[in-house]
């Protein structure tokens, strides 16, 4: 599979206006001609988290601000199936412990897609080889 998988940090620069540079830009062109961009499920559990205790504020209820923003940009769910959660067990090398980010490590590795983000362990975890891994800069 060819496309994009953006992290929740990136998602909510993006929804918040933050532009991506240049970069980022040229990266989420290229791999998106013929590919797609996605969001993993577990995103929308963070950004309901994130809601719930008022880390992030939204215009809307966090689901009807996850799918206006998804018609709005034809952003995909990506496939969250059960053995993609034991794969974020069992991933490779040394990455934190943070579950959410397991699941977007194993969603990135799985379905052979680009993350964008800009977790620094993220971020290095794929200069180890074991993703490909983007920041958002």
């Amino acid at each position: 599979m060819k496309g994009i998988l953006l992290d929740t940090c990136a998602i909510l620069w993006l929804a918040d206006g933050r532009p991506a540079g240049p970069a980022t830009r040229r990266l989420i062109d290229e791999e998106t001609e013929g590919g797609e961009v996605f969001l993993s499920p577990i995103t929308a559990w963070e950004i309901g988290m994130l809601s719930s205790k008022e880390k992030i504020i939204l215009s809307k209820p966090p689901m009807k601000w996850l799918n206006e923003l998804k018609s709005k940009t034809g952003i995909k769910w990506c496939d969250m199936p059960p053995s993609l959660l034991v794969q974020s067990s069992l991933l490779p090398g040394q990455i934190h412990g943070d579950p959410a980010d397991r699941i977007i490590a194993a969603s990135a590795r799985e379905f052979e897609l680009t993350l964008i983000t800009g977790d620094k362990n993220l971020l290095a975890y794929g200069k180890k080889g074991y993703l490909q891994a983007h920041p958002y800069d």
